[in-house]
């Protein structure tokens, strides 16, 4: 932390006229730090749990009947032989540099692997975000408003039910329902043809995504109701109707912005769940993502494959939080101030 200290101090003295940004600096260069201490004692746990899976890589990939001269063979030129502390040195000292390794099963360089499979489970990820957020302020402002009485209640023990179904449950009920015995309007696999966007294929996108929303809104929109129902009632948007505010300005400019701090926060832990929830979903529909790529290297014990996207999942849970806490600073006065008047 002194590091980040040093370096802000020696950026205001560089720049006299940016001074005042010296404290939100400092705050982030820690958070930076931070994030990247946890992602390097998650990397520890990550590459010690591979290492203790039950089978051996190099016996996985020269099959059942190789002989054992060969199996130590490859176990030498992959460097398994060596110390469980100098294969983690080593590894994240590639890792440092850029370099993943290559596939033990397809020999194709990891981050290649990654890079071709991260940009789908992306958009998917984007297009989850697109619908929850809007639906679940939209709900969740509609129910605040209409509290106590039979929709608000009726809503609130469906998403509660909602809530509970595991993901792949939802996701075979919504292939029960629309791919195979009642409505068959929809692909039950996303078979995406390679080289093309998963935008250009929508059909393959719905019901992963669908599966995905139903998992994050239940949570969301109870969230922003609690948030929006403490907001109204708070003293400030009594002082305002008293002095004549339209209901409708009370809502939008004095109860939802307030509302939206704690949503911040909801909506980052929502997106670090429907990360692992991803992984889950892209297995039940095939989907060509990183789910799918990690369910296949665990079958195949292809453990720089593992070791990469767990890592990558790991460190954006890490960015999702850094984001949520920048803007619950932004959206919050006393915050702000109390940051700004660091020395």
């Amino acid at each position: 932390m002194a590091l980040a200290s040093t370096l802000t101090s020696a950026f205001g003295a560089r720049f006299p006229a940016l001074q005042g940004l010296v404290p939100w600096l400092r705050w982030l260069a820690r958070r930076l730090l931070a994030g990247a201490g946890a992602v390097a004692a998650i990397s520890i746990i990550v590459f010690g749990a591979t290492q203790a899976l039950p089978s051996d890589p190099a016996r996985m990939v020269l099959g059942p009947e190789a002989p054992e001269s060969s199996v130590l063979t490859l176990q030498r030129q992959l460097g398994l032989d060596r110390p469980v502390a100098e294969q983690y040195l080593r590894w994240a000292a590639r890792l440092a540099q850029g370099d993943l390794g290559s596939s033990l099963d397809s020999h194709v360089p990891v981050l290649q692997l990654v890079q071709a499979r991260a940009g789908n489970s992306a958009s998917l990820l984007a297009g989850v975000l697109a619908v929850v957020v809007p639906l679940a302020l939209g709900a969740g402002c509609w129910l605040a408003l209409h509290r106590d009485r039979w929709i608000d209640r009726k809503a609130v023990s469906a998403l509660i039910v909602l809530k509970a179904v595991p993901n792949f449950a939802l996701g075979i009920g919504l292939v029960m329902l629309f791919s195979t015995t009642v409505f068959r309007l929809l692909p039950a696999v996303s078979l995406l043809e390679p080289g093309r966007s998963p935008w250009s294929q929508p059909a393959f996108l719905i019901l992963p995504l669908a599966t995905l929303a139903l998992a994050g809104l239940p949570y969301l929109i109870r969230l922003v109701r609690s948030a929006m129902i403490e907001a109204l009632d708070s003293e400030y948007v009594l002082a305002a109707r008293l002095r004549g505010v339209t209901e409708r300005r009370v809502v939008w400019t004095h109860a939802l912005p307030n509302a939206l701090i704690p949503a911040v926060q909801g909506l980052a832990l929502t997106l670090s769940v429907l990360l692992g929830g991803t992984l889950i979903v892209e297995v039940v529909f095939t989907y060509p993502g990183l789910g799918s790529a990690l369910n296949a290297a665990i079958e195949m014990r292809d453990i720089p494959v593992i070791q990469a996207i767990v890592l990558l999942v790991a460190a954006g849970v890490v960015l999702i939080n850094l984001c949520a806490d920048l803007l619950t600073v932004l959206l919050t006065p006393k915050l702000r101030t109390a940051l700004g008047a660091q020395p």
